[in-house]
């Protein structure tokens, strides 16, 4: 069966979704890593797209919640229930057969965190799991060939984090994160509403708002959108007029963010490296990277070309993918694993 079997996956653990990805069939799933449980006794009452349509709609016995936040396990218990029922999930109750799985995690990850994360999908029912960078999964994901003596960067924008990496012969030579990403972008158009509108709209609100007219560059030809919310002062219904280029605005802190970020790995990158950044242009992967506008302002702030990548939110899990079928070629340099005690290369 040579060094990949049938049951091994690839798996994106995102704060805002979960993707799996298996040999010859692709990604089988995306699901949002969202759980549902009653208070009192924490059985699990959803998972996934059931439970993320819950937010903010539960009743006073239930709670839905994230248990990833800004990229790293918040609640161990519920990840490691929400982990087992996905892996079920794609591969079947075939437990004589348990998957070997690596899973992708931000570039600043700790210790702690890589152990948690370990321990979760193993108690899930992994065989033997292996950890990757996220942008290095992302790049592998996006067609790049990273064991080349070549720097490519890539900055993967996800849901809790944004993570940039140049990668040079399988590994991050420089590699950056921020718990700013999705989320983030969120949370500030949530706050513009209360203080421009004194209005109150919730998460999914703000995503949608995100998803269909967020901008990061100023529109020529303004799109709008009709908000309806809670009025902060008389507490009923009020809706507003939205447009494109005020999310611009609403967005401003975590979008200068995230551009300080990538301007940080290009002031330490060498004339070598950054020669063959300024000619193969900086890689955009995750969701967050179909923000509109997103590459036009990187562009024109770091004075480096920028693409956005084919089906940006499946670069990671497609890249972990096809790192774990070639697994002889990346697990010197680009895949951690914790019993042969390989630190991604010698990086940290």
């Amino acid at each position: 069966m040579g060094f990949f079997s049938f049951n091994d996956v690839g798996i994106d653990l995102g704060t805002a979704s979960v993707l799996v990805y298996i040999k010859d069939k692709g990604i089988v799933m995306r699901e949002p890593s969202v759980v549902a449980v009653e208070r009192t006794t924490g059985k699990l009452v959803a998972i996934g797209e059931e439970a993320r349509e819950m937010l903010g709609r539960t009743p006073g016995n239930i709670i839905a919640v994230r248990p990833l936040r800004d990229g790293v396990i918040s609640n161990f218990h519920d990840t490691e229930r929400m982990l087992r029922y996905f892996m079920r999930k794609v591969i079947g109750r075939r437990l004589f057969f348990k998957p070997r799985v690596i899973v992708c995690v931000p570039s600043g990850v700790t210790e702690v965190e890589k152990r948690s994360v370990i321990e979760a999908t193993e108690e899930a029912g992994a065989r033997h799991t292996y950890l990757m960078e996220e942008p290095v999964a992302a790049a592998i994901g996006a067609g790049i060939d990273i064991l080349q003596a070549k720097g490519n960067m890539v900055i993967d924008i996800g849901g809790g984090t944004s993570d940039i990496a140049l990668i040079s012969l399988g590994t991050a030579v420089i590699s950056n994160s921020i718990k700013v990403a999705g989320d983030k972008f969120d949370e500030a158009i949530i706050r513009y509403f209360k203080k421009q509108h004194n209005m109150y709209i919730g998460e999914l609100t703000a995503e949608e708002i995100k998803i269909n007219i967020g901008s990061a560059y100023p529109r020529k030809d303004d799109v709008y959108m009709d908000i309806t919310g809670k009025d902060n002062v008389t507490g009923l219904p009020k809706t507003v007029r939205i447009t494109a280029n005020e999310t611009v605005t609403a967005m401003q802190e975590p979008l200068e963010q995230i551009v300080e970020l990538v301007c940080s790995v290009l002031e330490r990158t060498s004339p070598e490296l950054m020669s063959d950044v300024a000619e193969n242009g900086i890689c955009m992967t995750g969701g967050g990277a179909l923000l509109y506008g997103l590459d036009r302002l990187l562009m024109e702030r770091c004075n480096i070309p920028c693409y956005v990548a084919d089906d940006p939110i499946a670069c990671v899990a497609k890249g972990a993918g096809i790192a774990l079928e070639n697994l002889e070629s990346y697990i010197e340099n680009s895949v951690y694993d914790y019993r042969r005690g390989d630190m991604y290369g010698g990086q940290y």
